[in-house]
């Protein structure tokens, strides 16, 4: 074993995760990612049965860990209940920790995500509000999503919800001490340094490139070089 593994087996979803493999492929067969990408959980089960540090690394910072989209139907039809979806969870977490993550194109969108959806979180209380949907940022949308906002006061309001207002319903303004308490548990958790690592790695990233924040985050919310399904 080397410090790799020692760090995963200490991540309770490893633990949790990986019970008594037998290697019959199940999870393989019925995960729906394996259908589209180049993605085998059994694959990624053995290489971290292994305990080898040098494939566990080239797993951290490869792309294969990022295509698992955590539906958990692997545990669901694992004879030993086994959950190849814990495991990439706690692969995804320790490639954050050790700063690999950004050595792929889908681990270097982590950082839109923690801009968007996990800052969100914290400012909002929603992990994506209609407020942040810009249509410069997603053209495919073409011009429903424009009307869309131009009009989202009164689409909103015909659809019952309670749009920034205060009181119950869908999209009600989340009070402040429901903030503050998000904040706490997002601090005790690790969630917010976890957010640090993410930030700092994708910083040095960026002047590796040669790029600025702003085109370092472009490029990774923006980038598909299509070489990611079968």
């Amino acid at each position: 074993m080397g410090r790799l593994y020692d760090k995963l087996s200490q991540d309770v979803r490893l633990q949790e995760g990986m019970v008594a493999c037998i290697n019959c492929g199940t999870c393989s067969a019925v995960c729906p990612a394996a259908e589209f990408y180049d993605y085998d959980p059994k694959k990624i089960v053995n290489i971290v049965q292994t305990k080898d540090d040098a494939q566990i690394e080239a797993l951290l910072r490869s792309e294969t860990i990022w295509y698992c989209g955590e539906c958990m139907s692997c545990v669901t039809r694992c004879p030993r209940r086994n959950a190849p979806g814990l495991i990439i969870q706690a692969l995804r977490s320790l490639s954050q920790d050790e700063g690999f993550f950004v050595d792929s194109e889908k681990g270097r969108q982590q950082l839109a995500i923690k801009r968007s959806v996990g800052e969100n979180i914290l400012r909002e209380g929603y992990c994506v509000t209609p407020h942040l949907m810009d249509e410069a940022r997603h053209p495919e949308t073409g011009p429903v999503w424009k009307w869309e906002r131009d009009n989202m006061v009164d689409i909103f309001a015909r659809l019952g919800a309670n749009l920034d207002g205060d009181g119950p319903g869908p999209m009600r303004r989340i009070p402040r001490e429901s903030l503050e308490e998000l904040d706490r548990i997002f601090e005790v958790t690790g969630g917010k340094a976890r957010f640090e690592k993410i930030e700092e790695a994708s910083a040095a990233k960026a002047r590796e490139m040669g790029l600025t924040d702003q085109e370092y985050l472009d490029l990774v919310y923006a980038t598909n070089s299509g070489c990611h399904s079968r």
